[in-house]
């Protein structure tokens, strides 16, 4: 609903309407007697097949009006590859694209955030804002809550002779069966947990904004609104300059109380240096006045590596028997009909959380099973029936950083995830697919498997592998700490225990890119658990929510 008059003053206005603005929005606004103005970029994302769980794969691999589509700079250490990141545009953000799991990380994740000196963030305060955001269908448990806005469940074929046969598989080659990675023990194979509820997508738009947007005369929704800066005046932030377009005019808005950044690891330091909040020498090169200096913004950007290993499935029981051909426009017209069939899953509901060496105190290993063969983001096509063992590297060493191309704001950022700059990555990588293909190998799928498709049985050596990890591996979508939460002293921080952008009055970063180290899991349900929980202090709930 945007709308191009002058909209005046706010007490809080908040930057993008993804997996944390939402969030922030929803709980801000149950007060009456706060103002709250939302800018999100993109749409309303009233898709089918943003709505639909087996539109994800359409969704991740395109840019379009659900999708930024950016990418990267040449990767070093990946072939000289420009790499695929697509991140969520409007309402609900990366949760409007995303695959739908729902994986809060290992608490030991958080623990480690206390001992570098956060206050507040250690695993035991931050479960109880996990379970406040979430209505889980098992019920309130010791690890669950219930009641919240974000529905979390299990999958509808969790009986599939394929998800059977690779926890067994998993059984099998010696690792551990679990039965809740958001439990008490997150490592090894079992089912993940999903924001689909009743065969459909649970965005954070869905669960926080839907409910609301309509009824709460306390907030104001625009979409297409891209911001160009922060105004900052006087050591603080108190307002920020949008436009409806290119080449459409520059509208000003007043914050009394905030403005809080909400638009992701990318677009949140890609607008405080737009700001003029960065690295001096950097903003100048882009004629970019200085504001104030906070050198860490655009730096410590960490992101999980993955790579597909396919094997041929020997049954027509994998999603490409379903889909295949004309299946695939009946899947659609029958969900869009009926809500029922394939549409309502995502493919994706077993895995396993692994160690690359025993003497780990956690996992440092994720595989997503897709009951079907995917490579390159769904990309390519591989007309065949087949499964897919995603073996993603949890805690990297490399470092890369997220900088302006241009002072423009219409501009994408410059984004360099740096993959695979250190021996250890490379090591914990190749140790995975290792792993993976033993875990493969096992009796249970044995009636099940083919040949190995990608990379193929003749990748062995180190070296071989090495080569095919950095000639096919991408991002799986989780890229963190580009405004990194840190001790107010540290050089390299941007926020605050409590996101406040350091050295600064009336502006929070709120969204992943302040994670200060990034967890072991997929980073949905953590961002929404940063956006209650800096919800609660801003408000002065946060004691309050933490003894309940």
């Amino acid at each position: 609903m945007a709308k191009s008059e002058p909209l005046g003053t706010f007490d809080y206005i908040m930057i993008g309407a993804g997996s944390a603005g939402a969030v922030l929005a929803a709980r801000l606004t149950e007060d009456p007697a706060v103002r709250v103005l939302l800018l999100e970029a993109g749409g309303a994302n009233t898709s089918v097949l943003v709505r639909m769980p087996a539109g994800v794969g359409t969704l991740i691999k395109q840019k379009s009006k659900h999708n930024w589509g950016f990418w990267s700079e040449p990767e070093p250490h990946m072939d000289g590859r420009r790499m695929w990141h697509p991140r969520g545009k409007g309402l609900g953000g990366s949760s409007a694209i995303n695959g739908m799991v729902y994986v809060r990380g290992h608490p030991r994740d958080y623990d480690q955030w206390r001992q570098l000196g956060l206050e507040g963030w250690s695993y035991a305060d931050v479960l109880p804002y996990f379970r406040k955001a979430e209505d889980y269908s098992g019920g309130h448990t010791e690890f669950h809550g219930a009641g919240g806005p974000l529905k979390v469940g299990w999958g509808e074929r969790s009986d599939h002779p394929l998800y059977r046969g690779i926890i067994e598989a998993g059984r099998q080659a010696g690792h551990k069966v679990t039965p809740d990675f958001n439990g008490a023990d997150q490592e090894g194979f079992g089912r993940y947990q999903l924001t689909i509820n009743d065969g459909q997508r649970w965005s954070a738009a869905r669960g926080y904004l839907t409910p609301i947007m309509d009824t709460r005369r306390n907030l104001r929704v625009v979409t297409g609104a891209r911001v160009h800066r922060i105004v900052v005046e006087q050591g603080r932030a108190v307002g920020v300059e949008y436009s409806l377009g290119q080449g459409k005019p520059v509208q000003s808005v007043r914050a009394a109380s905030e403005v809080l950044l909400c638009a992701g690891a990318f677009q949140s330091p890609q607008i405080l240096q737009l700001s003029g909040i960065g690295d001096p020498e950097k903003l100048k090169m882009h004629g970019i006045a200085p504001v104030h200096v906070l050198k860490g913004v655009g730096e410590n950007l960490q992101d999980h590596l993955d790579v597909t290993l396919n094997w041929a499935c020997t049954q027509p029981i994998s999603l490409y028997n379903e889909i295949r051909g004309l299946r695939q426009l009946k899947v659609g017209l029958q969900y869009l009909l009926t809500g029922k069939g394939t549409g309502r899953q995502n493919g994706l509901e077993a895995g396993a959380f692994l160690k690359s060496r025993p003497d780990l105190d956690r996992p440092d290993l994720q595989i997503h099973f897709v009951i079907a063969i995917m490579q390159d983001h769904a990309k390519v096509q591989v007309k065949r029936d087949g499964f897919t063992l995603h073996v993603c590297q949890l805690r990297p060493e490399s470092r890369g950083r997220v900088g302006l191309a241009s002072a423009d704001p219409y501009a994408d950022p410059a984004i360099l995830a740096n993959f695979l700059s250190t021996e250890e990555d490379r090591r914990v990588v190749r140790e995975g697919i290792r792993i993976a293909r033993h875990v493969a190998a096992q009796d249970a799928l044995a009636p099940y498997r083919g040949e190995e498709i990608w990379p193929g049985s003749t990748v062995q050596a180190d070296d071989d592998i090495d080569a095919w990890v950095r000639a096919r591996g991408e991002t799986i979508y989780h890229p963190v700490g580009t405004a990194r939460m840190g001790l107010r002293d540290d050089p390299m921080a941007v926020v605050d225990k409590d996101c406040k952008v350091i050295g600064l009055e009336g502006l929070r970063v709120v969204d992943a890119s302040v994670i200060p180290l990034l967890i072991g899991g997929n980073t949905n349900a953590p961002t929404i658990m940063i956006a209650e929980k800096i919800a609660d202090v801003i408000r002065g709930r946060e004691a309050l929510a933490a003894a309940a």
